[in-house]
């Protein structure tokens, strides 16, 4: 089996399977994470992990794919990038934290889904790769715009331009990952992520996916209107009122 989502109760888990190709693409794949994206408008989800059942997260698009994508008209082959970009834009517009688990590395459009995600946290020997230059291609996924908002110009144009890896305990330091894992263990940090956010307010964590994602595309002026309304719309809720009186009652909020 090439992918599948595991229902947790107040979480679901995106097994990449096709691991005699690293974790390549697969439609198997995409049909996954975008089921689970629509299962995540159940409230009672509260994160999603997205990781690989093989040794390696994801090595980007299959070439024997792109080789055949050769054979057919350029307006064909945007259409088939157009589906890896709607799938991220899935990704992006999930209502609960999606957490990327990563093993081994994730290269091409494999670090792409990667830094579509919330949070990741990878295992220390994971490698980061914009290995499309190897190959004669060009980054796509959103890839240059992801990276050149994380890391310095310098690093993005070097991997880029030489595909060369960066480890995890690297992109850690630049502060691109969230947790730096022992080898075999991302998915155990990922989870004890997934447990903190199950215990938080769910709605108001939509909000501030929300409003951190489009800061990037917008002017102050129009972030701070974005703030404005979320904080006066969010001063009304229940979550508000229950973490209001958890904090000045000394207790642990319940947001159940």
């Amino acid at each position: 089996m090439s992918a599948r989502i595991e229902d947790l109760g107040d979480r679901l888990v995106i097994w990449n399977g096709n691991a005699e190709k690293r974790g390549a693409l697969s439609p198997e794949l995409y049909q996954c994470i975008n089921a689970a994206m629509e299962q995540a408008q159940d409230p009672r989800i509260r994160a999603v992990i997205l990781t690989s059942e093989g040794s390696f997260f994801c090595a980007g698009g299959d070439l024997n794919v792109l080789i055949e994508r050769r054979r057919i008209t350029e307006p064909e082959r945007r259409v088939k990038v157009d589906e890896l970009h709607d799938l991220l834009r899935g990704i992006r517009a999930c209502p609960v934290p999606v957490i990327a688990a990563v093993e081994g590395g994730a290269a091409g459009a494999g670090l792409s889904l990667a830094l579509a995600c919330d949070l990741i946290v990878a295992a220390k020997d994971a490698k980061f790769t914009a290995a499309y230059v190897k190959a004669g291609l060009v980054p796509d996924g959103g890839l240059t715009s992801a990276m050149s908002r994380l890391l310095p110009r310098p690093m993005v144009m070097e991997m880029c331009l030489m595909g060369r890896p960066v480890m995890a305990t690297r992109f850690a330091e630049l502060g691109a990952i969230n947790r730096v894992a022992g080898s075999g263990k991302a998915m155990e940090e990922a989870m004890a992520l997934a447990d903190h956010l199950a215990a938080g307010p769910r709605e108001a964590q939509g909000v501030i996916r929300g409003l951190v994602s489009q800061a990037y595309e917008t002017s102050e002026a129009e972030q701070l209107d974005a703030e404005r309304n979320a904080m006066a719309s969010a001063a009304g809720k229940d979550e508000a009122a229950e973490g209001i009186a958890a904090f000045l009652e000394k207790r642990p909020a319940s947001y159940k």
